[in-house]
């Protein structure tokens, strides 16, 4: 059952600092570019320890990237060719195209997290400056929500606060800060419930999702990345996650997000497209513009048909198969069409619109902007890293852990049930033995078996048993045993399944 009730004193700070947020927008579409919120300006001083706040929008721009991958036998094979594009503070920036098209890469590529075999050509510019990225200027929202199932979402999102915000920041201005990220992130119903996980019921995917992406804009960064944010949701959760990062974008924010194949509602809440197939531009410029980009190209969007649909549709070649294999066990009828793409391959569509592209008005209207942009040298966004202490973490994922432990009892009041089998089981050994010549020489003979005995079960259960235990408790948690550095920086994590932690900082 849900319990939506909190501290009241939180929950006024929380409005005051909402209601400071909205007046300070300008009248129109309600965007602030150039500027903070009065609360995301407070955390500023806070993080940069300066008085003086100017224009810390970000402005990130790419011209003619080129990234290369190097096979396992030595070969190399472009991944992304030639790309050019931007994005600009309080824009929602969709990029879109088929599987294996290049999306996720190019948004790894942005937010400087390709793979060590990966070679990256051209310019990526932000504000007009090559820097890298850091904590609390860029956030990255992965495609996986990786929550800790027994805390509440209030509470994952304080420990992350914890867990970053500056020691000499006072608590009262954390409380706000968390409250009012709830709110942004429009999860003040499910506030007070647990994340869930395989034996808890929990939040639903949507709000899970949600939770993930207020994680990351705890710390208020202009710049944010998600990869495929509406991965595995329904209709109304995917228009409401798309719903709330347009709302993120209006308070000034730069939001670029990699989607696969969004819903007619969900399309029409981007402000920019970037459609790729097998690398390369097939569009870039408004996304209410690439319906008339298509119509010119000689590909028209049919009448009732969903227009994400339709430019996938055109640039993915996996269509031509599913074709030939229909047209070959007689279940397709090819009737008189006048659909285009009924008359070519995909592959001729596709270079079609790529040559289109290269020469339209859309792609010189994008370089022309990206110079602009990119002559422009705006503020210098370096953050820094976390700004909690070393004793602040410690002591706070301590806390964490123990609070998890007391409510995970299917994972460690089993174990601790085991321990004092086993511990009883031993114990018993040496249960009225006695105290004579021969008890002695018995408990000398026990002692060498008891050292056997115990050698022999560590080396048998101590993972092979724990492994399938946490396997079978908590698959989703503790199947892969790695280390995780997470873009936010905040702290380095070790996962085994001996051990139970994770980092939501």
């Amino acid at each position: 059952m849900r319990n939506s009730s909190s501290d009241p004193s939180a929950t006024a700070a929380a409005a005051t600092v909402m209601m400071e947020i909205e007046a300070s927008k300008p009248a129109g579409n309600g965007m602030v570019v150039g500027g903070l919120s009065p609360l995301s300006e407070t955390l500023w001083r806070e993080r940069t320890n300066t008085e003086f706040v100017g224009d810390v929008s970000a402005r990130l721009t790419w011209k003619d990237l080129t990234v290369m991958v190097t096979l396992g036998n030595g070969e190399t094979q472009n991944v992304l060719e030639g790309l050019t594009g931007y994005a600009e503070p309080g824009s929602l920036t969709a990029l879109m195209g088929p599987s294996g098209s290049g999306k996720s890469t190019l948004l790894d590529a942005l937010s400087s997290r390709l793979a060590a075999n990966a070679f990256l050509s051209g310019s990526i510019l932000l504000n007009g400056r090559k820097t890298k990225l850091s904590f609390g200027t860029a956030a990255y929202v992965t495609q996986d929500d990786n929550l800790i199932g027994t805390l509440t979402v209030r509470e994952t999102i304080s420990y992350s606060a914890r867990l970053r915000l500056p020691d000499k920041m006072p608590w009262s201005e954390k409380r706000a800060l968390i409250e009012s990220t709830i709110v942004e992130m429009g999860l003040q119903d499910c506030a007070d419930t647990v994340i869930g996980n395989w034996h808890l019921r929990g939040i639903s995917g949507g709000e899970k999702r949600r939770v993930s992406i207020a994680l990351e804009i705890l710390m208020r960064p202009r710049l944010l990345f998600l990869d495929e944010p509406t991965s595995g949701l329904d209709s109304a959760s995917a228009f409401f996650v798309t719903q709330t990062l347009r709302g993120l974008s209006r308070d000034g924010r730069t939001v670029i997000a990699s989607i696969h194949q969004p819903s007619s509602e969900v399309f029409e809440l981007f402000d920019r497209l970037y459609l790729l197939s097998g690398g390369k531009t097939v569009y870039f410029g408004q996304a209410s513009d690439a319906y008339e980009f298509f119509a010119q190209a000689g590909f028209p969007c049919p009448a009732l048909r969903n227009p994400s649909d339709h430019f996938l549709r055109c640039v993915n070649a996996d269509f031509d198969k599913v074709k030939a294999t229909l047209k070959g066990s007689m279940k397709l009828r090819f009737d008189a069409s006048e659909d285009p793409l009924d008359k070519i391959t995909t592959a001729e569509a596709i270079r079609t619109l790529v040559d289109y592209y290269r020469t339209s008005q859309y792609c010189y209207a994008a370089r022309q902007k990206v110079d602009e942009i990119s002559k422009v040298k705006g503020t210098v966004l370096d953050a820094g890293g976390s700004q909690a202490s070393f004793p602040m973490q410690a002591f706070t994922l301590t806390k964490r852990s123990f609070v998890n432990m007391s409510r995970d009892f299917g994972y460690y009041w089993l174990r601790l049930v085991i321990y004092i089998v086993v511990t009883i089981c031993i114990g018993t050994i040496y249960f009225n033995v006695g105290t004579s010549y021969n008890s002695i020489l018995v408990i000398k003979k026990k002692e060498r078996n008891f050292v056997t005995f115990e050698i022999s079960l560590n080396i048998l259960c101590s993972l092979p048993l724990k492994f399938t235990l946490s396997l079978f408790l908590n698959p989703g948690q503790r199947l892969l045993c790695f280390i995780r550095v997470r873009f936010r920086h905040v702290h380095v994590h070790w996962r085994l399944p001996i051990f139970r932690g994770r980092h939501e900082g």
